[in-house]
């Protein structure tokens, strides 16, 4: 009778020796930017209202403003308070870097 609890215990026991049955094999990597913004001058010859992702900028003629490092929130024009066209989308390549808005004009 000890033999087969014994027996019956080292059974149990190897059927948690093998990990890959209990972890699941689906995974999500992130990740994490260092830089948590990026600077947009205004090069052009117009004062400008843009929505950041976050929020509303005016933005003067040679102005410049900082933008939340958010990969993949997308930069509008703004008219009155509202959102308009995307101008881009953030990409992991702008953060900690000073873009210009005419790169994006077309």
């Amino acid at each position: 009778m000890k033999k087969i609890i014994l027996l019956l215990g080292i059974v149990i026991l190897s059927s948690f020796d093998n990990a890959d049955n209990i972890l699941p094999t689906n995974r999500i990597e992130k990740t994490i930017y260092f830089e948590s913004s990026f600077s947009l001058i205004n090069d052009t010859k117009d004062k400008v209202s843009i929505h950041t992702g976050t929020g509303f900028v005016s933005l003067n003629k040679g102005s410049k403003t900082s933008i939340g490092c958010n990969i993949g929130k997308e930069v509008r024009w703004a008219n009155e308070g509202k959102k308009g066209d995307v101008i881009f989308k953030i990409t992991p390549e702008m953060c900690g870097k000073t873009l210009k808005l005419s790169e994006f004009i077309k």
